[in-house]
């Protein structure tokens, strides 16, 4: 008989990580734990107060609110390995890019026969809706095809920084892929070096890859949000600051705006 969508172990992907090994009710103990995962269900929150001190201006907070969504579907997806839980740990990352992409992509990249936001909200619902009705027919590629997203991103934030004085823009950039690069290196070791990491004992590459993702998101957020008042908003300058000091050695990076000045 066919097993339960929402059955333990009904999922089309099994990472590296023994199951059921640290506890009989959870299937990847590591992967769900809080340590692997309460950088997507602390770090945006603490994004969001930190930003709050402009939050009457037209950036838009909702990708923010997804990203903890996304961290509670993946617990359920890593507690259960079930088909049901694959689906929605995978489909609320693709949402959440949507949002990021409708909200945040610049006009100045739109399709030649895209003129207006509106006009492009419906092109990435539409290839979002697309998207999320393919990702049933073959699950297992969704993990492959939402990494390879980053690329493009990547490319727009190569593109910006070469239009970019600031050094500090730059500094968090590098930071943000270094993240990023730690963060795709463990998730591909842990699907392709499995083998390794058992005969070590040391099958953990995936619980990493949660944690430096998120630090790579949180470098990433107020990139985006930087870039975004360059063109929705020239009249105000944007800074990049770290809260709670330069120097402290774990820091959250921030967006300051300078209020414009008036003219007679």
């Amino acid at each position: 008989t066919m097993p339960s969508i929402f059955s333990y172990e009904s999922a089309e992907v099994d990472w590296c990580e023994g199951n059921f090994e640290r506890s009989p009710v959870i299937a990847e103990y590591y992967n769900t734990d809080g340590t692997s995962l309460f950088s997507f269900l602390l770090l945006p929150p603490l994004s969001c107060l930190v930003l709050e001190a402009f939050s009457e201006l037209r950036v838009n907070h909702g990708n923010f609110a997804s990203l903890p969504l996304a961290g509670i579907f993946s617990v359920y997806f890593h507690m259960t390995l079930s088909y049901v839980g694959q689906l929605l740990d995978e489909l609320s990352i693709l949402w959440t890019l949507a949002v990021a992409y409708s909200f945040w992509y610049p006009q100045a990249f739109f399709p030649k026969c895209i003129k207006t936001r509106k006009h492009f909200f419906w092109l990435t619902g539409i290839t979002t809706v697309i998207s999320t009705l393919m990702s049933f027919i073959k699950p297992t590629l969704n993990a492959y095809a939402l990494n390879c997203i980053a690329f493009h991103l990547l490319y727009l934030t190569r593109r910006e920084l070469k239009k970019c004085n600031d050094k500090r823009v730059h500094r968090m950039a590098a930071v943000m892929v270094m993240w990023w690069a730690l963060a795709i290196t463990s998730w591909i070791s842990d699907r392709w070096l499995c083998w390794l990491w058992q005969a070590i004992n040391f099958p953990y590459f995936h619980s990493f890859w949660h944690v430096l993702i998120a630090l790579s998101l949180l470098y990433c957020c107020p990139l985006v949000i930087y870039f975004d008042v360059t063109y929705e908003m020239p009249s105000f300058k944007p800074k990049l600051e770290y809260w709670p000091s330069d120097s402290w050695p774990v820091v959250v990076p921030y967006v300051t705006l300078e209020e414009p000045h008036k003219q007679c």
